[in-house]
C-alpha cells in the first residue's frame, strides 16, 4: 500500500507541476494526425475510418530513445507483450484482444512477415531495432478482408525510415545501461545498443542504409528459486537494413529494400530450471521491390517480397522460405467513394532437421491465392460505410470467404466539439502452420481457425485538447488449435478444440492536452476470455504524462498496472501442468532528453521501475528491476 501511495503520490506532484508551469505559457493548438494507412492499405482521412487507430509517430519513438519496439507496444491498451521486461533471449508473445500469436500479423512496409519455420507462423519482434522505424500504427479487431489470413485479432503496421531530402544526412545513436533484476545490483553497464543511419536523396535517386547491434547480458532467463546461483543469458542482435528508390517521373517510382537480422541469445530449460549449454542462433534475409504509379483517380501498388528464415536450437535446424506477391489498386470514384481492390500470392515451405523427427519441405509446403475488394462511401451527412470482402484459396484447405462491414457516423462536427459513433462486424480465419500439420506434434487432420468479431464505440475531441475514445469488443473463435500435452502418444499432438471460445473486454483511452507543453494519455483495458487465457491481465491500465517546458526539453513519467493473471507450466518432476494466479503488479518509468545545437545532439536517460517491484511476467523466470540507460544521438 505504501508503494501504490508513493506511485499516485509521483504522479500526482508531476502533474500538478508540470500544469502550472504551463499556464504561464500561451496554449498552442496542436494538429492532429490527419491520416493512417492501416484500415485501406493506402492514406486515408482519419476522420473517414471506423476504427480507433493507435499510431506511434516518430516524435514519439525518438522520445522513447532506449526502449524497445516490445516496451512501447507493451504501453498500449488492448496489446499485452508476455515477457517484454524479461530477458531477451526468452520468446515473446504478441496479444491483442485476449488472442494468441499467431492471430496478430505484423506488416513492415506493407509487407507481411511470418516465419515458415515457427509453431504458429508468428513474426519475432526481436528482430527489429526502433531506431530504423518511422512509425508504427496499430489496428485492433479482425482485418483478414484486407490482409488475409492470420490477421484475426490485429494488424501492427510498421514503417520503416526512409530517404532524407537532403544529399546525404546521417544519424548515429548509442546507448549504455544496466540490467538487473529487483535483487541483483550489478553495476557493470551490460545493456549496450548502437545504430548508424546514412540516408539521402541524388536526383531521382533516393538511398538508406542502416546498421543495428544490441547486446545484453547480466541476467538469467531462469528465476532461482533456492541459493543455488544461475548463469546468465546472454543476448546479441545485428540489424542491417538497405532501401534503395528511384523515381522515374511524378507518377511512377520503385521503392526496393534488403534486411538482413543475426540473433545468438541462450535459454534456461524451463521454469525455475537453468541450463548452461541451451544456445541458439537466428537469421533473417528480406528482400523486396515495390513499384507504385499515380495515375488520374487512383493508384496502384505492386510488391514481390521473399524472407527466408534460418534458426537453429540445439541438434535441431529449423529452415524456411515465405514469397509474397501483391498488387493493390485504389481508384477515387468521386470525393465520396472510394474503391481498393487486390489480389495476393503466397508461398510458405519448412525443412527440419532434428532427431526428433524431420520435416521434408516437398511435404511441408502451402500456396494461397487471395482477392479482396473494399469500398469506403461516405455520405453528405457524415456517416462512412466501410465494407468489402475476401476470396482466399489454399492450396490444402480449398476456398475460404471472409468479409467486414463498418460503418461510422459523425454525430456533430464543430470547431470545438466533434463524436463519431463507429461500430463493425467481421469474419477471419487462420490456417495451420507448416509446423502444426507435419512436425512430430502435428496433424495433417487439423481444420482452420475461424472467429467472428463485433465491436462497437466512439470517439470524441473537444477544443483540442482533450480526446476520449471507447470501444467494446466481443470475438468467437472456432476450430481453435489447440496442444494436447502428454496424453496424446507419444509426444503430444496439435488438435482443434471442440469448445468455442469467447472473449471480450472494453478499451479506452482519454488524452489531455491543458497546452503545447503538457500532454497526459491514461488507458485501460478489461479483457475477459473464457479459454486459453493464460498470463492474460483481466484489468490492465497505463499512465503517462508528457511535459516539453521548450523545445530542446522532454521528460516523461510512465506507469502500468497489470492485474491479476493465471499462468501455467508443466512440471517435468511430475509431469503435470501446474497453475497458479499471480499478483498484481505495478511499474513507474521515467526518460528524459535534452536536445543541444538545434537537436543535432541529443542526450537522453531513463530509469525504470524506479520503485525495483519485484515481480513475475512468467512462473519461474526473472524479470527486470530497477535499471537505468544513458545515451547520446547524433546528426549530421
Amino acid at each position: 500500500m505504501n508503494k501504490q501511495l508513493s506511485i499516485v503520490g509521483l504522479l500526482t506532484f508531476f502533474l500538478v507541476g508540470t500544469t502550472a508551469y504551463s499556464q504561464k505559457s500561451k496554449v498552442k493548438e496542436i494538429e492532429l494526425e490527419e491520416v493512417v494507412i492501416s484500415a485501406t492499405k493506402f492514406k486515408l482521412k482519419k476522420e473517414k475510418v471506423g476504427k480507433v487507430i493507435h499510431k506511434i509517430t516518430q516524435e514519439e519513438i525518438q522520445n522513447n530513445a532506449g526502449r524497445t519496439v516490445l516496451e512501447l507496444l507493451n504501453a498500449i491498451p488492448g496489446i499485452e507483450i508476455k515477457g517484454s521486461n524479461s530477458v531477451l533471449g526468452e520468446v515473446k508473445g504478441t496479444y491483442i484482444r485476449g488472442g494468441r500469436n499467431r492471430q496478430v500479423l505484423v506488416l513492415i512496409d506493407g509487407v507481411p512477415l511470418t516465419d515458415p519455420t515457427g509453431i504458429s507462423l508468428e513474426y519475432d519482434l526481436r528482430l527489429l531495432s526502433l531506431n530504423q522505424i518511422e512509425s508504427i500504427e496499430i489496428m485492433k479487431g479482425a482485418s483478414s478482408t484486407m490482409y488475409g489470413s492470420g490477421a484475426t485479432t490485429g494488424v501492427i503496421n510498421i514503417v520503416l525510415k526512409k530517404a532524407s531530402t537532403n544529399a546525404i544526412s546521417g544519424t548515429y545513436q548509442v546507448s549504455l545501461g544496466t540490467n538487473n533484476s529487483a535483487i541483483s545490483k550489478n553495476k557493470s553497464l551490460l545493456d549496450k545498443n548502437q545504430t548508424a543511419t546514412i540516408r539521402g536523396t541524388v536526383n531521382n535517386f533516393n538511398y538508406l542504409t542502416s546498421l543495428s547491434f544490441t547486446a545484453v547480458d547480466g541476467l538469467s532467463a531462469a528465476k532461482s528459486n533456492t541459493n543455488q546461483e544461475f548463469t546468465t543469458d546472454p543476448f546479441y542482435s545485428e540489424n542491417g537494413l538497405v532501401k534503395l528508390g528511384y523515381d522515374f517521373s511524378d507518377k511512377l517510382n520503385i521503392e526496393s529494400f534488403f534486411n538482413i537480422d543475426n540473433l545468438e541469445y541462450s535459454f534456461d530449460a524451463g521454469t525455475n530450471n537453468d541450463s548452461k549449454t541451451n544456445q541458439a542462433t537466428q537469421k533473417q534475409l528480406r528482400i523486396g521491390i515495390k513499384p507504385n504509379y499515380t495515375y488520374k483517380n487512383g493508384n496502384v501498388v505492386a510488391i514481390a517480397s521473399l524472407n527466408r528464415v534460418k534458426r537453429i536450437l540445439f541438434d535441431d535446424t529449423f529452415e524456411g522460405n515465405s514469397t509474397n506477391i501483391e498488387v493493390i489498386n485504389k481508384w477515387d470514384i468521386n470525393s465520396n467513394t472510394q474503391l481498393i481492390s487486390g489480389v495476393n500470392y503466397q508461398k510458405h515451405f519448412n525443412q527440419t532437421n532434428s532427431p526428433w523427427g524431420n520435416i521434408d519441405e516437398d511435404v511441408a509446403n502451402f500456396n494461397t491465392l487471395d482477392v479482396y475488394g473494399a469500398v469506403v462511401f461516405t455520405t453528405d451527412f457524415d456517416l462512412t460505410i466501410n465494407t468489402g470482402g475476401r476470396l482466399n484459396k489454399h492450396s490444402n484447405y480449398g476456398n475460404h470467404l471472409v468479409y467486414h462491414i463498418n460503418p461510422s457516423l459523425h454525430l456533430f462536427t464543430s470547431d470545438d466539439t466533434s463524436l463519431k459513433l463507429l461500430t463493425s462486424y467481421s469474419t477471419a480465419f487462420i490456417a495451420p502452420s507448416l509446423y502444426q500439420l507435419f512436425s512430430v506434434y502435428g496433424n495433417t487432420n487439423l481444420e482452420p481457425e475461424t472467429s467472428k468479431t463485433a465491436e462497437f464505440g466512439f470517439e470524441s475531441t473537444y477544443k483540442k485538447w482533450l480526446e476520449f475514445n471507447v470501444v467494446y469488443f466481443n470475438r468467437t473463435e472456432n476450430n481453435a488449435i489447440i496442444f494436447q500435452g502428454l496424453s496424446v502418444a507419444p509426444w503430444g499432438q496439435y488438435a482443434n478444440s471442440n469448445a468455442r471460445i469467447n472473449a471480450k473486454g472494453i478499451e479506452s483511452i482519454i488524452e489531455l492536452k491543458p497546452s503545447s507543453e503538457v500532454n497526459v494519455a491514461i488507458g485501460y483495458t478489461y479483457t475477459d476470455k473464457d479459454a486459453e487465457a493464460d498470463y492474460l491481465p483481466k484489468n490492465k491500465i497505463t499512465a503517462q504524462i508528457n511535459y516539453k517546458p521548450s523545445e530542446n526539453v522532454f521528460v516523461s513519467l510512465a506507469y502500468k498496472n497489470v492485474g491479476e493473471r493465471t499462468g501455467r507450466y508443466y512440471d517435468a518432476t511430475t509431469f503435470t501442468t501446474v497453475e497458479e494466479q499471480l499478483p498484481t503488479y505495478q511499474l513507474l518509468d521515467i526518460n528524459a532528453n535534452l536536445k543541444l545545437l538545434n537537436g543535432r545532439v541529443v542526450f537522453f536517460g531513463s530509469l525504470t521501475n524506479i520503485f525495483n517491484e519485484d515481480y513475475e511476467e512468467t512462473i519461474g523466470y526473472t524479470t527486470r528491476g530497477r535499471n537505468y540507460k544513458l545515451g547520446i544521438r547524433l546528426r549530421f
